[in-house]
């Protein structure tokens, strides 16, 4: 059976005034949903990326839904505890 993970649809004003648009997925597990460790995967995603937002709150990253995982997201999430879906503006700095 496929995992199922809850969707968090994440928008961010970059420190360049650009817009970033993604969806942050952790298991379905009330641990994985808690919103600070939430927020901290989406602060490694953007360290990751070399990019600086201008905040990164409950406020700019909201529950949206649940869904069955794709086996590739199943195989990020269990690597690394999330997974991030691009969306818009996501390219590197």
């Amino acid at each position: 059976m496929a995992m199922k993970i809850a969707v968090f649809d994440t928008h961010v004003l970059r420190s360049d005034g650009r817009r970033m648009h993604f969806d942050i997925l952790v298991q379905d597990e009330p641990a994985d949903r808690d919103m600070d460790k939430v927020l901290a995967h989406g602060r490694r995603y953007l360290d990751d990326k070399g990019v600086t937002a201008m905040s990164l709150t409950a406020h700019e990253c909201r529950f949206c839904h649940v869904e069955q995982a794709r086996p590739e997201v199943e195989q990020t999430i269990r690597e690394r505890g999330f997974a991030i879906l691009e969306m818009e503006g996501c390219g590197n700095p």
